[in-house]
């Protein structure tokens, strides 16, 4: 029923954060077949960076279990989360991706549609330059002019220093910041000095994961949003992170297990006041796209991973040249394989 190939993702630039440097990730994908042949019925994804330390063996072993089962896949979205058996995060987000693709492509409509959400607005996602020297990332900046929304990796020495000279690369744009969780409080305090003279958009996760007290100390320091990222994993994070008044959240697929444990959260985060950033892990333009159905719930897109990488095997979402993205006029996903053409 389900099979899975294994891909080597090759970026345009090293991916430098505070948790190492890197020039490639490893993602998968799932066919979801008909077993008495015939076409593919569904596609899946599942990528996650190796800092949060998933096994790839375990994911397999999902994949495998939900094969084993025998049961048929599931004809109506509400009986997915049931169907899906326990596993890590992304390889469940890959299941009821592949899932949630045949059922939308049966029905002919897109994948917003079967839940019922807002049609994608066409917003900017924000492009991501990652550790650099100053004049690196500064240089990275003005390549992209008519990119109205970055975001810059700090978490090193001299953050100031590449934020500044970013800013006065690129005075139009909105700027995001991102420590992935690299800076201790103390140091989130003191970087809170400065960086409201660079007029910031939003901070995504300055602390480590387990940090929700602190992270709501910090919000409570700044007018700037606190954006949790790592923080973000289950319903529970959402009530934490509520409760201590952090502002926003950026939402990944891959980190919370697919769509429907994602809706749950964006719902529930949206009832407490909280803003949404629909966020990615380094994946092809198929979990992209995925995640771009969404779009209409979010107020920050970061969804910018299609254009880290060389070798995207998938046809999927588009982006013009102000990193707006639209959707492709297709069911399901709307993903088809460059290859093939299906």
């Amino acid at each position: 029923m389900f099979t899975w190939e294994k891909q080597t993702l090759k970026l345009r630039n090293p991916f430098r954060l505070s948790y190492g440097a890197t020039e490639e990730r490893q993602s998968f994908w799932l066919r979801l077949r008909d077993p008495r042949g015939g076409s593919d019925q569904g596609w899946g994804e599942a990528s996650i960076p190796p800092y949060y330390r998933v096994d790839a063996g375990e994911m397999i072993a999902c994949w495998q279990r939900a094969n084993d089962a025998g049961e048929p896949p599931p004809g109506d979205v509400r009986d997915i989360a049931t169907w899906v058996p326990d596993g890590p995060a992304p390889a469940r987000c890959a299941i009821e991706l592949a899932l949630c693709d045949r059922i939308a492509k049966r029905r002919g409509v897109p994948l917003y549609q079967l839940f019922d959400l807002p049609r994608p607005r066409g917003l900017s996602t924000t492009f991501t330059i990652s550790i650099d020297t100053p004049d690196a990332m500064a240089a990275m900046a003005r390549q992209i002019a008519k990119y109205p929304l970055i975001k810059l990796k700090l978490g090193s020495d001299d953050d100031e220093a590449r934020v500044r000279a970013v800013r006065e690369a690129r005075p139009d744009a909105k700027l995001c910041v991102d420590a992935n969780a690299g800076w201790t409080l103390d140091d989130a305090i003191a970087h809170l000095k400065w960086l409201a003279k660079y007029d910031i958009e939003l901070i995504e996760q300055p602390l480590p994961r387990e940090q929700h007290a602190q992270l709501g100390e910090l919000q409570r320091r700044t007018k700037i949003p606190i954006i949790a990222d790592e923080s973000v994993q289950t319903l529970a994070d959402i009530e934490l992170l509520g409760r201590e008044g952090v502002r926003g959240i950026n939402l990944k697929l891959m980190k919370v297990g697919g769509l429907t444990p994602g809706l749950a959260i964006v719902r529930r985060a949206r009832e407490l006041g909280m803003k949404i950033m629909l966020g990615c892990m380094i994946e092809t333009s198929l979990g992209i796209t995925a995640a771009a159905h969404l779009a209409g719930l979010a107020d920050w897109l970061d969804l910018d991973a299609p254009l880290l990488i060389t070798n995207d095997p998938f046809d999927g979402v588009r982006y013009d040249e102000h990193a707006r993205l639209t959707l492709p006029d297709r069911p399901g996903i709307g993903v088809v394989r460059r290859e093939t053409g299906k």
